[in-house]
């Protein structure tokens, strides 16, 4: 069978390493990269990190608005979905690469099997929240991570076509740990190994792009009695106040590779993120999670008591990540041996 995976984001990367892996040998297997992430330690270094082979199709879509990068893949994905006639396309996740994706398949009648799915926040002024929606009702294979996904899917009418496999970022993690502890020497680099930290990551748009709510939470972080490592996305870098000093205890870094990151984020006493994919991987990490939303599509983690929503402009910020601690012991709710449930699915499919 011959299969699409595209991916375009750091987070799918992540997704498609151990099934990629797997996919080896039994299909013919297409990687179309979008390019939708285009700094290097965010993308190509993480395919090496991963151990992913170079992509098959690069559409180098590059920066610009949303509806400029989606217009570019629509047009692109057609085009290579017409030349190489796929008889399935995987998509990952929720960004505008997993809509543009959907949208071209749907288009030309080709079966999508969405990785991810059921995922609900719901708030629709979320702009992945609208791409995993129309996703989940564009496709005809469902992979749930989680029981409440399954749920949010049942309830839209999508059961029969929904599958809970667990969260594939299981496989991903339990594969680069032991590798990340072995190869990184980032904490040598950032005389960090006998220095407690946090790990910060801010990338979505209501922190960002307005500055006030960006200089309120580096100015909170900054009550903080403790180093904050914060490895700068390209987005907020570019949206930082020029005029705005960042406290001394905050320590700006570049992007990270994958296995650096996940060396950080072991190494970490808690990690701060308003990152989906990153809330997931403290909790695997057995690291507590402050996120800084109103709302999270991994409800499991807040209900678990390993993750705790902080509002961006919540005036007790500081004192809340402080307070903030975890159960003795954690439960199991992103499953185990997933990529094999997927396989097994995807090789009963009949083109």
């Amino acid at each position: 069978m011959t299969i699409f995976s595209i991916v375009g984001a750091r987070p799918q990367f992540i997704k498609l390493a151990p099934l990629s892996a797997m996919l080896k040998g039994l299909h013919k297997e297409y990687i179309v990269h979008t390019g939708q992430h285009y700094d290097y330690a965010m993308s190509e270094k993480i395919f090496e990190d991963l151990g992913i082979r170079k992509p098959d199709i690069h559409l180098e879509v590059g920066a610009g608005s949303q509806t400029e990068q989606i217009a570019a893949m629509l047009i692109k994905l057609d085009a290579a979905m017409l030349e190489k006639k796929p008889d399935a396309v995987i998509v990952f996740g929720d960004t505008n690469s997993t809509l543009a994706g959907a949208l071209i398949a749907a288009k030309q009648n080709i079966p999508i099997i969405h990785i991810e799915a059921g995922l609900r926040s719901f708030n629709r002024s979320m702009p992945e929240e609208i791409n995993r929606i129309t996703t989940d009702h564009l496709s005809k294979y469902l992979f749930a991570p989680t029981a409440t996904a399954v749920t949010n899917l049942k309830n839209e009418g999508l059961e029969a076509i929904t599958y809970l496999t667990g969260d594939i970022m299981v496989d991903t993690m339990k594969n680069s740990i032991a590798v990340a502890l072995k190869q990184s020497a980032i904490l040598q680099q950032l005389q960090l190994q006998d220095t407690p930290f946090n790990l910060l990551t801010l990338h979505r748009h209501y922190n960002v792009d307005d500055s006030a709510v960006m200089q309120h939470i580096l100015s909170q972080l900054a009550l903080l009695n403790e180093t904050i490592v914060f490895p700068v996305h390209p987005r907020t870098k570019k949206m930082l106040p020029v005029n705005f000093k960042v406290a001394d205890n905050i320590k700006m870094i570049a992007p990270q590779g994958y296995i650096d990151f996940i060396a950080l984020q072991h190494a970490a006493k808690k990690i701060i993120t308003d990152s989906g994919g990153i809330q997931k991987e403290a909790y695997i990490l057995q690291k507590p999670c402050i996120t800084l939303r109103t709302e999270t599509e991994w409800v499991e983690t807040v209900q678990e008591k390993w993750n705790c929503l902080v509002q961006p402009m919540d005036a007790a910020m500081a004192e809340k990540i402080q307070l903030f601690t975890v159960p003795e012991k954690q439960n199991n709710i992103f499953g185990t041996n997933v990529t094999q449930q997927m396989m097994a699915v995807i090789n009963s499919i009949q083109p």
